[in-house]
């Protein structure tokens, strides 16, 4: 796989997963719920 390949699918990836957890925190239960997932969203990506 080519290089740019790599890059336009790692994007890909990206925007779904964010887009998932755009979903994930307008259904929230409540405010502090929406807290955990984004704590740890930004936790998760600190690690990459």
């Amino acid at each position: 796989m080519s290089r740019l390949t790599r890059t336009f699918a790692a994007r890909r990836d990206a925007a779904r997963s964010m887009r998932a957890l755009q979903r994930a925190i307008d259904s929230a239960p409540s405010q502090g719920a929406r807290d955990d997932l984004v704590a740890a969203w930004q936790r998760s990506e600190l690690r990459h």
